[in-house]
């Protein structure tokens, strides 16, 4: 069913970087989250209304603001779509997160809603709902069809590696949950008579699980919206990518923007022989930023960085530097290591340390730290360093 709608719906669909593309897989799934919640939202109310059940008047309450969340994720889309104007030059993709952010508030507000009811209903004790077989079959349904629309967001989310239908398709499994536990407690509800109001005590445990879900939710998209690191996949691919040009021996700095979904930028520094001709060299970061383009739909800048590469010296002196980095702190790296020669008084030793996000000393203490190690090896060493800071997110 879910490729068939795709092929009716989405033209050159699996063009999944194309901003219009992504577009259409998110109206789609909001238009099917649309009609699908309105008619779910309409059955439930009006069973939950004869029979005098909460949690099912709730549960239709629920799948009413999906329906509000399938149309904000529409327009989150619609927006996204946008082109790159005066005053947003990177575009309008980052509006996919923050209908993503607005679903898990949404779904947050349901679930709060629901256990106040809940637990009014327990506190006041108020008469178990008599429940009909044709409730039962209303609330049988509804989880076939949440469960179908849990799997089509995520086939779409997949498809796009959209937040906004990811966020979707974990709604429409919570309901499946929700909707699971009331037709559980009417089905004892009909079978046995207890001394407590099972449907508000199943209320209760429904919005925990629907609060929990939205809180997750927008832990996510607050992340994306905040700016996390890029996937280390994508990290792999670039440097992999990077590497592959004979010339370049070695890279760092490297820095991921994300502007949504198909708009990212990076920026590297890329090593190369201090002695290579420099007119070929330019040749070569022009061809890779191309390749990285084409093949991870990044725009990519490249800044050379000359070193030397046939001084044994200097390469002995890098060796025992990096090594000693690695027993103040495992993370410790460098680059642009650079030496004078050496001299019987002092031989300044140039390099950058990448410090790992967990390290707790301070930038002061680790420079003495380093300083200290530098002179145990030759007590002419004096190192100027520049510390930088790891944004790929690789270093822990």
């Amino acid at each position: 069913m879910t490729e068939l709608l795709i092929k009716w719906f989405i033209k050159d669909a699996d063009n999944v970087t194309d901003t219009t593309v992504r577009k259409n897989y998110g109206t789609l799934g909001s238009f099917v989250g649309i009609v699908c919640n309105l008619l779910l939202c309409s059955f439930k109310i009006t069973v939950g209304g004869i029979t005098g059940s909460i949690s099912i008047v709730a549960d239709g309450l629920n799948n009413l603001s999906d329906m509000g969340s399938s149309v904000v994720a529409m327009l989150g889309f619609k927006l996204a779509d946008k082109p790159a104007d005066s005053d947003h030059p990177f575009g309008h993709g980052r509006m996919e997160y923050m209908s993503a952010f607005v679903v898990a508030i949404l779904i947050l507000l349901v679930g709060f809603e629901l256990l106040k009811s809940s637990v009014t209903a327990l506190i006041n004790n108020t008469a178990q709902p008599q429940y009909t077989y044709f409730a039962l079959t209303v609330l049988l349904v509804s989880i076939l069809c949440k469960l179908w629309m849990f799997l089509f967001n995520r086939k779409l989310g997949k498809k796009i590696g959209s937040g906004t239908l990811f966020a979707t398709a974990q709604d429409s499994l919570n309901d499946v949950v929700a909707t699971s536990v009331i037709l559980i407690s009417a089905i004892v509800c009909k079978i046995f008579t207890l001394p407590f109001n099972l449907d508000a005590v199943m209320g209760i445990f429904v919005a925990l699980f629907i609060v929990f879900s939205g809180i997750t939710t927008a832990k996510d998209t607050i992340n994306q919206i905040l700016g996390e690191p890029p996937e280390k996949s994508l990290i792999d691919d670039i440097e992999n990518t990077i590497l592959s040009f004979k010339e370049f021996v070695g890279i760092h700095d490297l820095i991921v923007h994300n502007y949504g979904p198909g708009r990212q930028f990076a920026s590297v520094h890329v090593e190369v022989p201090q002695d290579i001709d420099i007119v070929k060299c330019h040749e070569q970061i022009d061809l890779c930023e191309k390749l990285v383009g084409e093949k991870l739909d990044i725009n990519l800048v490249i800044h050379m960085d000359p070193i030397d590469v046939n001084d044994e010296s200097v390469l002995a002196t890098k060796r025992n530097i990096a090594e000693g980095l690695k027993i103040i702190d495992s993370g410790l790296t460098l680059h642009d290591f650079r030496m004078t020669p050496q001299s019987d008084t002092r031989t300044n030793l140039i390099f950058d340390v990448v410090i790992p996000s967990n390290l707790k000393m301070g930038e002061k203490e680790l420079e003495q730290k380093i300083i200290a190690m530098a002179r145990l090896i030759n007590p002419t060493f004096c190192p100027v360093i520049t510390f930088d800071r790891d944004f790929t997110g690789t270093m822990k």
